[in-house]
Parts: C-alpha cells; sequence; structure tokens
C-alpha cells in the first residue's frame, strides 16, 4: 500500500512519488508564501517531537499538553494518537509560528522538518529492517517550488537534521504496526493510558519506574539506568522496549533471575 493511498484524502493528489530523482526547494523570508504551510493542520506528534518540544519551552509534559497538544484515539485498535493543537483563530495558526517563523525552529517536529517532501515507512519483519519511500507534497500556495536550489533526498535529510529524528520515529513506527497490536482488539482504557503514558508523558513514566518494582524485575545496562534519572531520549528508548515487551510480547527486556522464578 502506498501514502498515496493511506495520506488524507486533500493530498493525495498532490503527492508524487521521488525516484532517485532531485527536487527544487528553497523555503525564507523572502518567499511570497513564507509560513503559509504552517496553517490549519492537522499535525500527528511523534513521542519524540512531544520530547523535543517540552524540552524546548521548558515545559513538563503535562503541562505541554494541556497547552498545546489533544489526544485522539485510533478507531480500530485504541491507541492514543497526539496532535499539535492550532490556535483559535480565523486561519488556525500553528501556535509556534511568528512573522519571522518558527519559534521552535530547532526543534521542530519530523512533519515540519520532512517538509515538502514525505515519508511513508515500513517494517520489513522478516529482514529486522525499516523500508522507505519519499514523495515531494506539492501544494498550490507553495511557491518555494519555483526557487532555483535543487537537493536530493539524501541531501534534504542531511540539510534539515532528520537522521536522529528516523532513528528514534522508525522505534515508534514499529510498535503500532506490530501485527500482536494489529489484530482488532482495541486496547483497554488501562492500556490506553499506560501507552499514553509510556510514549507522550516521559515525566510521569519516569516517576512511575523509580517509584515502583520496575528496576527489581527487570535488569537494565548502566544507560538505561542513568536515564532513569535524567536521559530523557535513552528513557523514551526503554519506554519503547517496556511497550513492546508489555504490549507485543517482544523479548526486548530482561527479567531477573529471581522475577523470572517468582521469587
Amino acid at each position: 500500500m502506498t501514502l498515496e493511498n493511506t495520506a488524507p484524502e486533500e493530498i493525495q493528489s498532490l503527492l508524487k512519488p521521488l525516484e532517485g530523482e532531485s527536487f527544487a526547494f528553497a523555503c525564507h523570508p523572502g518567499v511570497p508564501c513564507f509560513t503559509e504551510c504552517c496553517r490549519d493542520l492537522k499535525l500527528l506528534l511523534t513521542p519524540y517531537d512531544v520530547l523535543r518540544l517540552k524540552k524546548s519551552l521548558a515545559l513538563d509534559a503535562s503541562d505541554f499538553h494541556e497547552a498545546h497538544t489533544r489526544t485522539e484515539f485510533d478507531e480500530q485498535r485504541g491507541f492514543p494518537m497526539v496532535f499539535l493543537e492550532m490556535r483559535e483563530d480565523a486561519r488556525k495558526t500553528c501556535p509556534f509560528v511568528s512573522e519571522k517563523g518558527c519559534r521552535v525552529y530547532g526543534d521542530r517536529p519530523a512533519a515540519c522538518r520532512t517538509y515538502p517532501i514525505a515519508r511513508a515507512t515500513r517494517m520489513h519483519r522478516s529482514h529486522d529492517r525499516v523500508q522507505e519511500d519519499y514523495y515531494v507534497l506539492e501544494e498550490e500556495h507553495c511557491r518555494g517550488f519555483q526557487e532555483k536550489q535543487r537537493w536530493t533526498v539524501e541531501e534534504w535529510i542531511k540539510d534539515q537534521g532528520l537522521d536522529h529524528y528516523h532513528e528514534m520515529n522508525n522505534q515508534w513506527m514499529e510498535i503500532i504496526t506490530h501485527p500482536r497490536l494489529n489484530q482488532g482488539k482495541r486496547l483497554s482504557p488501562q492500556q490506553q493510558q499506560m501507552f499514553f503514558l509510556a510514549c507522550y508523558d516521559l515525566d510521569k513514566f519516569r516517576r512511575f519506574i523509580s517509584s515502583g518494582r520496575f528496576l527489581q524485575i527487570f535488569e537494565l545496562d548502566e544507560k538505561e539506568v542513568k536515564a532513569v534519572e535524567s536521559g530523557d531520549e535513552d528513557l523514551l528508548k526503554l519506554s519503547f522496549k517496556w511497550i513492546r515487551f508489555s504490549f507485543c510480547g517482544d523479548p526486548v527486556l530482561k527479567m531477573r533471575e529471581k522475577t523470572q522464578n517468582g521469587q
């Protein structure tokens, strides 16, 4: 299944596959449509997007969500999915955009970094690797395509600092496309709460680990133990492991021997 079929209907016809081709594009204050793409968005935030944004704004996760997001639930599986809340103005403007551009540019979400290309990913589980395809999203209002600078996909990824975003988001994609979570059975309300906690509220997830039996049950390496105290990115990776272990049955965490023996 291609992105042309799974993308929102309003943009399906605007997607053009990029197969080894380059594209012309530039975005800067001199382009007539500058910041027009920052309005009336249904912008899905990944867990890593939330981590970067809340740190950029010096907010804890709960305050960030209260001020800037809304949560919807996947109809079939009951996954909590977090979207950036637009301003309540006539043009439904992104809360982080100004006349000079993006106020959180260094920590902007992956979807904003990737634009004007779109990335479609899927997990090839037989080979344990991520497969990806790229498309150009040619929106009618965008004048950036009239600029002379040309890019390959690889050049654009490097220029926009997307490599690390892809690394983190691939781990999340592996969860939400996992066969065990795509069998038509919805998550229970309690499971939804824990899924949200682990993915989108690392402050509470850290307290969950520190105050419970987590460290008594699981063997963690030194980096993971330190992450419980302060390392947010490593903590997010640990939360992904916990979801895969708890929800998907993947043996990605090791239980302590005494726990396995029921002691």
